[in-house]
């Protein structure tokens, strides 16, 4: 199958350093592997046959237990895989089968990880992580989901696709399934066992995690207050920008007629738009801990931070060169290897009650259907929605039980054994209360939350500390997993909706496009009603007043769009809707940058009497522009500069046009000045819990820090947090926070007071010529004395890990398992979201995960991409045989007819009835 050739951003020779260390690494391959037992130690012997055996077979013909029929299994040369069969089970029993051919070690990983298995594995080094798993119950809830809510028909698609994956598994020894068993091997007696319906559900919780909304906001604010008054906490989260990026809906409300939502009706007594006093305003609830532990839980999406997000829209054919809607999506999660996509069709010889799918797409590895993607009819595309679906709450605990409104009620307790590879099992009691479970539990030093904390004079006397409480939606069973089947089904708006409204968490924002010319969007989701307060804070949980309803919004009243008038609908992660809608969705919405450059992108060509068509819908997904650069640069220019080597790089912001291509030395100097900027008038201020690790300064001290500087009275206090995950991160919220005080020279923030040699900075424009020095000495340190050597791509650059042995393993191990680094253009809440993280440095912590461009109707013409390739064998040809496309902007042809792929195959296996 031929890659479309057309690459919408520029290619520089520093995007092929990646590709030459690819390259050398497919060559030296059989050698590192050979040597890997110099690097583990064990003197076992690693053959070529080891490192081959564990290659799929994807021609001639294979019996499949429990087939109906025989089952074509059709790759491309990229080898993403094409199924066609005549029933549902033999679907979906033949995507288990070839789905475990090529990412079986990610799925078994993934299932050790939602269930809190993953000592069995990897031993005593990860007994804390899954006991904070077992403590948040994923796959409890995912067995009592399977066994009380999912339908029938769900169940049984799960259950062949289980088949599938066992009769792959069956007769095979671990380096059978891929090299990491056989290196696991020389450590480990690890068997994998059966794949069970509960684990292919279990992987939404996951997914439910990453994308939970606004819970480290919560904890980050309460942490905020050993440091920070109340008024500078509001600064640092300032209100959504209504008035400059639109929110997704342009308008409607909750019908008072009808009772649910009308893109028409017009708000009445609307309660968004007030504000909710914060129920524990004020406190300072020491949840440092929380957040470490939150830290080491494997981030399978990305760091949870204000940055990340995801881009989709849909045009109508009214504004296309194709006459019928173009959909484009790329979600933005963390860079792995295997990518966290998987590129498949489904497809029924014949469409029918016995066979009903013929749909391709996006999924995921253990979980049958497709998650993104399109059928014969519709396309969809996901977006994280950031609805406010978790509270903490803080607990008066005591042996006995919880204090709720005044009596102590009894804990729900279960106990879990952890079993640890090379070491003795583990015992955990898992307590909950009525708000959920006692995440403090896990933790020595989150058992004494709140020890400190100031507290109103009718709070229960805190005695050693407060507990705390996660109460959040994906703990409750649901049916977002019969969504899934019904998306792949649906054949018009109504179904769309239908399926969607079973789509309970994560909570996504759907868009939606199909044949006969309509564009969609539904918001949908399980989205909790507070009794008091508005989520930004923890809570009292011993106070009945606080917490949740009994009833969700109901679906019926969340906002939604069909055919809106001006022909096209954007969703990157702003507001949903305007802040008069009756429901609090959330009050940390990403700030919209992304999405109003998207929404100026089209309405540009609108204006300009263009049509838009795939090429620029590729075009815009590559866009690079830096919405910070173009409000600060105009004033970095005019700072006066006495260092001449300071000014040198001040020259390099003249001329420039703030777009963040690989190879430019502005924007590598830029996001130097950015992110001191950010340092210097947040960062240092910042409690040592949110900065980054290794990050120290001198602060003025407060009870229990460390060292003190006698002379000037200051503390020397280090960071704590991970550099992926610490604060100021630099995304559009932060945007927001410099650009309300941009034209106030002498606002506090811009003060910072002398320390040691360094004198005091009073202004705004003092503390930018710091910055611009701070930044020259910086690059030089990094890149090099030679400013014509610079470019961002040397700075932002993004290497590939392979999952837990290449994090972890031994260096030689690391080596063969991970790729890279590929030089990056664009960045933080750029549409193409290369993001990386200010505080912690500038290497690219999440992605554009994949890429597509859906061609409605003419599904032939659709071009997609992944991160890495279809297999997860670290040796196979289709390891990471898109990377270098997607680093250049490029697409795949996406081929969906039949006619297309018989075309397009380069493999064909036949799976056979017995």
């Amino acid at each position: 199958m031929p890659a479309n050739t057309t690459a919408p951003s520029g290619s520089s020779d520093a995007k092929k350093t990646g590709r030459k260390k690819g390259r050398r690494a497919r060559l030296f391959v059989i050698v590192l592997v050979l040597a890997l037992v110099a690097g583990v130690g064990y003197g076992a012997y690693w053959s070529v046959s080891t490192v081959r055996a564990s290659y799929p077979q994807t021609t001639g013909s294979i019996e499949l237990k429990g087939l109906s029929g025989d089952v074509d299994v059709r790759r491309d040369d990229y080898g993403i895989p094409q199924i066609y069969a005549d029933t549902d089970s033999d679907l979906f029993r033949a995507q288990g089968y070839v789905q475990a051919q090529d990412r079986f070690w990610e799925m078994d990983v993934r299932r050790h990880m939602t269930s809190g298995r993953l000592s069995e594995m990897f031993g005593s080094g990860q007994v804390e992580t899954d006991s904070f798993l077992r403590t948040l119950g994923w796959h409890k809830v995912a067995q009592e989901e399977y066994d009380t809510e999912l339908e029938d028909d769900t169940k049984k698609n799960l259950q062949a696709y289980a088949e599938g994956v066992n009769a792959y598994l069956e007769g095979k020894d671990g380096k059978d399934l891929s090299v990491e068993y056989a290196a696991l091997g020389l450590t480990n007696d690890y068997k994998p066992t059966e794949w069970t319906p509960v684990d292919s559900v279990a992987w939404l919780k996951a997914m439910a995690w990453d994308l939970r909304g606004n819970m480290q906001d919560e904890i980050d604010r309460s942490l905020m207050t050993s440091r920070l008054s109340t008024e500078q906490i509001k600064d640092l989260y300032p209100d959504y920008p209504f008035e400059k990026n639109k929110p997704i809906v342009g308008k409607g409300a909750v019908s008072p007629v009808t009772g649910k939502f009308d893109p028409e009706a017009e708000p009445v007594d609307s309660i968004g738009s007030q504000t909710v006093q914060g129920a524990t305003e004020g406190l300072n609830t020491q949840l440092s801990a929380l957040s470490d532990t939150l830290d080491e839980i494997p981030a399978l999406l990305g760091p949870n931070g204000n940055g990340i997000g995801s881009n989709s829209w849909v045009v109508s054919g009214d504004h296309t060169t194709t006459g019928s809607p173009l959909l484009a999506n790329d979600p933005h999660l963390a860079p792995q290897l295997p990518s966290l996509w998987y590129q498949m069709g489904l497809h029924c010889r014949q469409v029918s009650d016995s066979c009903r799918y013929d749909t391709a797409g996006y999924t995921f590895s253990g979980l049958p259907g497709v998650i993104i993607g399109h059928n014969q009819d519709i396309s969809w595309g996901f977006t994280n929605l950031g609805a406010d679906v978790t509270d903490l709450f803080l607990e008066k605990v005591s042996a006995d039980g919880y204090q709720f409104d005044g009596k102590t009620e009894p804990f729900v307790t279960r106990e879990e054994t952890i079993k640890v590879a090379g070491g003795k099992s583990r015992k955990i009691t898992v307590r909950e209360t009525n708000n959920g479970p006692l995440v403090s539990d896990r933790s020595s030093e989150l058992s004494k939350v709140g020890k400190k904390a100031p507290v109103t004079t009718n709070a229960p006397d805190r005695g050693d500390g407060y507990g705390v409480s996660l109460k959040w939606t994906a703990l409750d069973p649901g049916k977002s997993m019969d969504a899934v089947f019904q998306l792949n089904r649906a054949k018009d708006f109504t179904s769309f909706r239908k399926a969607a409204a079973n789509f309970e968490v994560p909570s996504q924002n759907l868009i939606y496009a199909d044949t006969k010319g309509h564009i969609g969007y539904q918001a949908p989701g399980k989205i909790p009603v507070r009794k008091q307060g508005d989520g930004t804070l923890p809570s009292p949980g011993w106070n009945p007043k606080y917490g949740w309803e009994d009833e969700f919004v109901p679906f019926d009243e969340l906002p939604y769009e069909y055919d809106p008038e001006r022909g096209y609908i954007v969703t990157a992660n702003q507001a949903v809707i305007g802040d008069d809608y009756e429901h609090m969705l959330t009050k940390d919405w990403g700030y919209g940058t992304r999405s109003q450059r998207i929404n100026d992108l089209i309405q540009k060509k609108i204006d300009d009497g263009e049509k838009i068509s795939t090429d620029d819908m590729q075009t815009m997904q590559m866009d690079n522009q830096s919405a910070i650069a173009a409000k600060l640069v105009p004033v970095l220019k005019n700072i006066s500069i006495s260092d001449k080597n300071v000014r040198e790089a001040q020259k390099l912001l003249e001329g420039w046009n703030y777009t963040q291509e690989s190879d430019s030395a502005a924007a590598a100097y830029f996001n130097g000045v950015w992110r001191n900027i950010l340092k210097l008038a947040f960062g240092d201020k910042l409690p040592k819990e949110m900065r980054a690790k290794g990050d120290c300064v001198y602060v003025k001290p407060v009870a229990g820090t460390g060292p003190v500087d006698e002379q000037n009275k200051l503390v020397r206090e280090c960071g704590q947090r991970a550099p992926d995950a610490a604060q100021p991160d630099g995304g559009d919220r932060w945007y927001e926070v410099v650009e309300s005080i941009l034209d106030d020279q002498d606002n506090d923030w811009w003060k910072v007071p002398a320390k040691g040699r360094e004198e005091a900075i009073d202004s705004r424009d003092q503390l930018f010529a710091r910055a611009m020095e701070d930044a020259r000495w910086e690059l030089t340190a990094e890149l090099g004395k030679d400013m014509n050597t610079w470019s961002w791509g040397r700075l932002h650059q993004l290497s590939l890990r392979n999952q837990t042995l290449g994090k972890e393993g031994p260096d030689l191990l690391q080596r063969a398992l991970n790729r890279g680094p590929w030089d990056l253009g664009g960045g933080e809440a750029a549409v193409n979201a290369t993001g990386w993280n200010a505080a912690g440095g500038y290497e690219v912590v999440w992605v554009p995960s994949m890429r597509m461009v859906v061609n409605v109707g003419e599904w032939d013409k659709s071009r997609w991409i992944n991160l890495t390739g279809a297999s997860g064998h670290a040796f196979s040809a289709h390891y990471t045989d898109q990377t270098d496309k997607w680093v250049d902007g490029e697409l795949l042809d996406w081929s969906f007819g039949e006619d297309a792929v018989k075309k397009s195959t380069v493999d064909t296996l036949t799976l056979k009835k017995p």
